[in-house]
């Protein structure tokens, strides 16, 4: 007599990108965030990237953005930014944008129905994530602390889908 086994079945992901302009302050904070916390829930099947809508790729993180990081333990010191593209389009499921500039560039690219201004996907207002680019620690600070709540909501949000 045979034995049956039963094969498991693949598991999938659902990845979220996370979008701002030059993909070296905002974007890289919140994909920093996201990885701590959903490791931390112990979710393996969430997958987070970051992105710019104007970026040029191989920059690293803004120097504000690196020691705002380090100052709540997280490490972007090798970040390198990378352009919005038409397969980090498709490979996501959720796309988060910083402000609502970012939207068309995920629009046109393919990505209309599966992008939303992080605030409004939230539920706390049209405003967005403003740019720390070029402001002082104080400024870098305020724009962590904003992340850091804006992620953790996303994160409570999703977790219908994504939690073990």
């Amino acid at each position: 007599m045979s034995e049956i086994t039963a094969e498991r079945p693949e598991t999938t992901t659902y990845n979220v990108l996370f979008v701002c302009t030059g993909n070296t302050c905002r974007s890289p904070l919140a994909q920093a965030i996201a990885e701590r916390e959903i490791s931390q829930r112990g979710w393996q099947h969430v997958s987070i990237r970051s992105a710019g809508a104007n970026a040029v790729s191989g920059l690293r993180a803004s120097r504000g953005a690196i020691a705002a990081a380090r100052r709540h333990d997280l490490d972007l010191a090798e970040h390198s930014s990378q352009s919005l593209t038409a397969e980090l389009v498709s490979w996501a499921d959720l796309i988060l944008a910083m402000s609502a500039s970012q939207l068309g560039p995920v629009e046109e690219l393919g990505g209309g129905e599966k992008g939303q201004l992080i605030t409004e996907f939230v539920g706390i207002g049209e405003k967005g994530v403003p740019d720390p680019f070029g402001g002082d620690d104080e400024e870098y600070e305020r724009t962590y602390d904003q992340l850091e709540k804006l992620v953790l909501h996303v994160l409570e949000r999703i977790e219908p889908l994504v939690a073990p």
